[in-house]
Parts: C-alpha cells; sequence; structure tokens
C-alpha cells in the first residue's frame, strides 16, 4: 500500500502572503475568469480529506456560499471542541499523529488547505510531501506568510510550472527525502 500523500494548493501574493493583516483574501479576484479554475477541480478529484484550521474553516463558511468540500472528510484543527457535522470532524490532538494515521488508512490524498498556522506546523513537523503554489501578480506589501522563519530546510523539486493570461503562475513542487546514511 502506497502512503497518502499530504498536498498544499495555494494560493499567494508575489511577496508571499496568503492574506491581509486583516486575514482579507480580496486580491484573489484579479486572476479570476470564468471558466478558469487554475486546476483545483482536477485536484480535488486526487483527495478525499480534508485538514483546514479553525479561523480558515470559519472564514470559508463565513463567505456566503455553501463549504466546497461537502464530498470529502474535513478535520478542523481547533483548540476548542465543537460537535462533529456530518463528514466535518473538529480535532484538538495532536496534528502529526493524526496526519501519520490518516496517510496509513486507505483512500486518496490529504489536502492541506491552510491557513498559514497549519501549514507551519505541517512543514515544521516535514510532513507535506507537495506543494502547488499559484503566485497572484501583486504585491500586498503586509499580511499572513505562506511560509513563517524559523521552519527547517526543505529540498524541492519542481514537477511543473505553468503560466496563465490573467499573470498568475502556478508552480507544483514535491518535498525531497533524504536518505539517513551511517558510517
Amino acid at each position: 500500500m502506497q502512503k497518502r500523500k499530504l498536498m498544499v494548493f495555494i494560493a499567494t501574493s508575489l511577496d508571499g502572503y496568503i492574506a491581509t493583516p486583516e486575514g482579507s483574501i480580496d486580491f484573489l479576484k484579479i486572476v479570476q475568469k470564468e471558466g478558469e479554475d487554475y486546476g483545483y477541480s482536477k485536484f480535488k478529484e486526487t483527495v478525499d480529506t480534508i485538514i483546514i484550521g479553525r479561523k480558515t474553516f470559519d472564514l470559508v463558511n463565513s463567505m456566503g456560499f455553501e463549504y466546497p468540500h461537502t464530498e470529502q472528510t474535513t478535520y478542523v484543527i481547533t483548540r476548542s471542541s465543537r460537535p462533529d457535522k456530518k463528514k466535518v470532524k473538529f480535532y484538538t490532538g495532536n496534528i502529526k499523529e493524526l496526519i501519520i494515521k490518516l496517510q496509513r488508512e486507505e483512500g486518496k490524498n490529504l489536502y492541506c488547505d491552510g491557513g498559514a498556522e497549519i501549514i507551519d506546523l505541517l512543514t515544521h513537523a516535514d510532513l507535506i510531501d507537495e506543494y502547488i503554489i499559484s503566485v497572484i501578480p501583486i504585491l500586498l506589501g503586509n499580511g499572513i506568510p505562506l511560509f513563517r522563519q524559523g521552519r527547517p530546510e526543505q529540498k524541492l523539486e519542481l514537477l511543473s510550472s505553468k503560466s496563465f493570461e490573467k499573470g498568475l503562475i502556478q508552480m507544483h513542487y514535491k518535498r525531497i527525502h533524504f536518505e539517513q546514511h551511517t558510517i
């Protein structure tokens, strides 16, 4: 059995911010184009489990449309308990243990839908296998960074890159696993 991959599919400004200091993602509208989802629908077909932080989950649910992951099991990483709702599970335990457990189960890949705190925790734990990062042609100047300082160095291999008419550049990287050699 092959391990389920943990993947990130996210957009960032050219200067590395996923949201403004207030948490707004309105800057994403500059690349909206009817009929273009930048590969998101195809990507969603490869995953059946969502990992998302509570703040990001609440933000998505406050946007006035139906939660986009109703077909997948969603684990909302939170510090305070809430009752589960259908396929949405509120998880207060150790995130590393959760990911390792989920990766051992049968199924499609896992998708970390953010936010920055969760991505940071998973990066520090060296658990993210692939990153699909869409760079939006804007310099925000300030905001919530995709990657925080102080994380461990990780080597990545570029799997693909693609540019789009609206100026979005999408890069797909996989983490390179190093084998430990003993002398």
